[in-house]
């Protein structure tokens, strides 16, 4: 496989986690957009959030994304709204083979209570804004060149079966 493998999908579907143990499954390097971006811009996601807003966030997601797809082929853990950005999925389309690690709600829930650093759920209604997100999402998720679910239990199933699914995958 010489194109990137980039990981999408919602908060919590696992793409950081299984990004890590599919790169090192592949020999590949490894990198998460969130981090890049915190680096890029020197504050956490939830400040530049609460600094400057989504709009502008999205935008230095867009040209860290750029950046990072110029680079050799490796695997990239995508933060959950990269891929709803027109320019930035052609961009993906390009460059990489996009996996959608798809979790149900209930999964998804579970898995973002553990971390308080998700700007876009730090609300009472944090459970109806995942389910929003959901359903508004999943159509151009479901766009991804290969979809996997992403269940609760060893995070090395995942990797495997993504790992299967490339053996097969052939570019549109």
């Amino acid at each position: 496989m010489s194109r990137t493998v980039a990981l999408v999908g919602l908060m919590g579907a696992g793409k950081s986690t299984v990004g890590r143990r599919l790169a090192d499954k592949l020999g590949r390097e490894f990198y998460d957009s969130d981090s890049e971006i915190e680096k890029a811009a020197g504050l956490s996601i939830t400040d530049i959030f609460a600094l400057h807003g989504e709009e502008d966030f999205r935008r230095g997601e867009q040209q860290v994304l750029k950046r990072l797809l110029e680079q050799p082929p490796h695997v990239l853990a995508t933060g959950g709204g990269a891929y709803l950005n027109a320019e930035t999925r052609e961009l993906m389309r390009d460059n990489a083979v996009t996996i959608w690690l798809n979790a149900d709600l209930e999964t998804l829930w579970r898995r973002v209570q553990k971390r308080d650093t998700r700007p876009l759920l730090r609300r009472p209604d944090a459970k109806d804004v995942l389910t929003s997100l959901l359903a508004e999402r999943e159509p151009i998720y479901s766009q991804a060149d290969l979809v996997v679910p992403s269940k609760d239990g060893p995070h090395i199933n995942t990797v495997n079966a993504i790992y299967k699914a490339l053996q097969t995958w052939t570019p549109k």
